[in-house]
């Protein structure tokens, strides 16, 4: 089974669209009172986009950005290999990445879903937990 890019998909402006994500997840996050340890932390092929630390332990985030009214919900698009890859990426982390005095801290999966809006507002979801 192949692959095909979608040629009406500009790449940069995806990029940048899931940055801009990223970077309201983190100030959302910072205001529920989270550190962040990492961001677009990678091993090999493996990347996760934020990682922090609160008084519950560690968040594994995964961010999704997307413009106003999406064909699928942005927490819907982590299908069940993305779950998969972020567990192998913190399981990763937790080897080669963790600090120490992070050790035995209980690990959670999240999602931040990033909605921009045609008025140039964004609006945020919050799934601890997630899975």
């Amino acid at each position: 089974m192949g692959y095909y890019l979608n040629p009406n998909v500009d790449r940069k402006s995806t990029q940048s669209l899931g940055r801009k994500g990223e970077d309201i997840a983190v100030s959302y996050l910072e205001g529920l009172g989270h550190k962040v340890l990492e961001r677009n932390w990678r091993w090999s092929h493996l990347e996760i986009d934020i990682i922090t630390y609160d008084e519950t332990g560690i968040h594994i985030v995964e961010v999704k950005a997307s413009h106003f009214a999406p064909v699928l919900e942005p927490e819907n698009r982590v299908n069940e290999i993305k779950r998969r890859n972020l567990v192998r990426a913190a399981n990763a982390y937790l080897v080669n990445g963790c600090p120490d005095y992070l050790y035995g801290a209980e690990i959670f999966f999240d999602i931040v879903a990033v909605i921009f809006n045609p008025s140039g507002t964004s609006s945020v979801k919050y799934f601890p937990a997630a899975w």
